[in-house]
């Protein structure tokens, strides 16, 4: 009896986690410069580190839904405060005679919800090993850093890819690029973008992950 108690009382707590995660997902998504950080030479995007946290937090499947979320409030945003290049992400976005489709929704969603999933797996994985070097206090923070870093690269990486492979022309078009020479902007926005926001990820997830991780045991 007391332990289905007990096991009613994670699971419920669980649930209020994952709703407060998608509380904040939401509220950095449609709240104006709540969901970046201004570094002088770009503005880093933090959406994900919700998506990154709560999968350390309560596991890859939730990690997976949070950042379906993400991939959700992306795709509203493309539809309903569109540019150039929002076919990307929303099917029920055109420009011109380039249309948003089913493969819209792939870059949209796909490497947001793989965003969870591999800080999930990269954060465990390297507690693991950690541990049976016995260097558990260093082993967590260094585990948080590089699933914050996973988790932001995972979406960079795969959403300009995703972009290159699936909507190549139409994009180099909408962006007054070259076709030939898209594949070298693509790598540009990675380096000068991608990887900032991954540092980002990586200190904001050490930093905040430790505390909840700590609160939450």
């Amino acid at each position: 009896m007391e332990k289905k108690m007990s096991t009613s009382t994670t699971k419920t707590k669980d649930m209020v986690t994952t709703a407060m995660f998608v509380a904040i997902i939401l509220a950095m998504s449609f709240v104006p410069y709540l969901g970046y950080i201004p570094l002088g030479f770009m503005n880093a995007t933090i959406i994900h580190i919700p998506v990154i946290i709560g999968a350390i937090l309560l596991g890859p499947a939730r990690g997976a839904f949070l950042g379906g979320i993400f991939g959700l409030t992306s795709m509203i945003n493309n539809t309903f405060n569109p540019n150039l290049t929002s076919f990307v992400f929303s099917p029920f976005y055109s420009l011109g005679n380039v249309h948003g489709n089913f493969k819209s929704l792939m870059i949209c969603f796909v490497p947001r919800i793989l965003i969870g999933v591999v800080a999930y797996y990269v954060y465990t994985g390297i507690v693991k090993l950690v541990k049976k070097k016995k260097n558990d206090g260093k082993g967590s923070a260094a585990a948080l850093a590089a699933a914050g870093a996973a988790g932001a690269l995972t979406n960079t990486l795969l959403v300009m890819n995703g972009i290159y492979f699936l909507f190549g022309s139409s994009y180099a078009n909408a962006k007054g690029i070259a076709t030939d020479a898209l594949y070298g902007v693509i790598l540009g926005v990675i380096g000068t973008q991608g990887v900032p926001e991954a540092i980002v990820a990586a200190v904001l997830t050490a930093a905040i992950g430790k505390a909840l991780l700590h609160i939450r045991r």
